[in-house]
């Protein structure tokens, strides 16, 4: 008897696999999409600062959740404000 509920308890836990899809993404919204959001603008050097990272390089929106949309006007925000300087 105390073999079969093993057999069953495996059988169960084999089911689970670390490669599975996880049904539970939450993901965040644009914070520079949201009403009342700060322009994207080459001179708000501390905007631009929060999305670059401590070596200087411009952080990918997956870490910080901003959209494609935002993210390109970031981007080149971000390249301006270095080639005058600002940063």
């Amino acid at each position: 008897m105390k073999k079969n509920k093993k057999k069953q308890g495996q059988s169960n836990f084999s089911k689970l696999s670390i490669f599975q899809p996880n049904k539970f993404k939450f993901k965040k919204k644009c914070p520079l999409s949201v009403k009342g959001a700060p322009k994207i603008d080459y001179k708000n050097v501390k905007l631009l600062k929060k999305y670059i990272s401590e070596n200087g390089k411009i952080l990918p929106s997956r870490i910080t959740s901003v959209s494609q949309k935002n993210q390109k006007k970031l981007s080149i925000s971000i390249k301006r404000a270095r080639n005058l300087a600002l940063i």
